[in-house]
């Protein structure tokens, strides 16, 4: 768990009754902002709670951030808040998870439950870095900002429903005529 960007180790068997309250500090920030390729993160917080639920460790809660990333059109930077609903489902890892040939197909439940699940060995699992993961894939690779459209008028792209190209160009031509 060292060299996470934003690590909150919390042991499995040591709950809290109320819920956590982790935020990210200015290093911690700058850092997941270099990992997501984003200009900067400004805030980012959560607030889980955390339930045994046998040998696992269920975690719900809320995640809040406020960031600034490049517009996928102008590329002009613009602020965006994101919000997320946090269900997390810490296991702790076992010998036979992993295929030992590298070619071995594993089978992923994907409908059992609305959880993450988060793989863990020890007896510590790392609720920052589940958090950071979470805001990781909030985060829109292809954002438009306020200036999007403009960008795109400028330079003369239509919207999709607009036919164009030569063909189009073409049969705009002699339906003129």
């Amino acid at each position: 768990m060292t060299g996470m960007e934003f690590s909150r180790p919390t042991k499995d068997r040591l709950l809290p009754a109320d819920p956590i309250v982790i935020e990210a500090n200015e290093a911690e920030r700058a850092a997941l902002a270099e990992r997501f390729a984003i200009v900067s993160i400004e805030s980012l917080s959560a607030s889980v709670s955390l339930e045994p639920a046998g040998k696992a460790v269920l975690g719900k809660g809320t995640l809040t951030a406020k960031i600034t990333q490049a517009c996928a059109i102008s590329g002009d930077d613009f602020v965006t808040a994101i919000a997320e609903t946090l269900q997390l489902k810490f296991v702790e890892e076992t010998p036979g998870d992993a295929p030992s040939d590298p070619d071995e197909m594993i089978d992923v439940d994907l409908t059992s439950d609305k959880h993450d699940e988060i793989e863990y060995s020890g007896a510590t699992f790392d609720l920052g870095e589940a958090v950071a993961q979470t805001l990781g894939l909030a985060i829109d690779p292809y954002a438009e900002g306020p200036n999007a459209d403009a960008t795109r008028e400028k330079a003369g792209i239509v919207g999709d429903d607009t036919p164009s190209g030569p063909l189009a160009e073409a049969l705009a031509a002699l339906k003129s005529k």
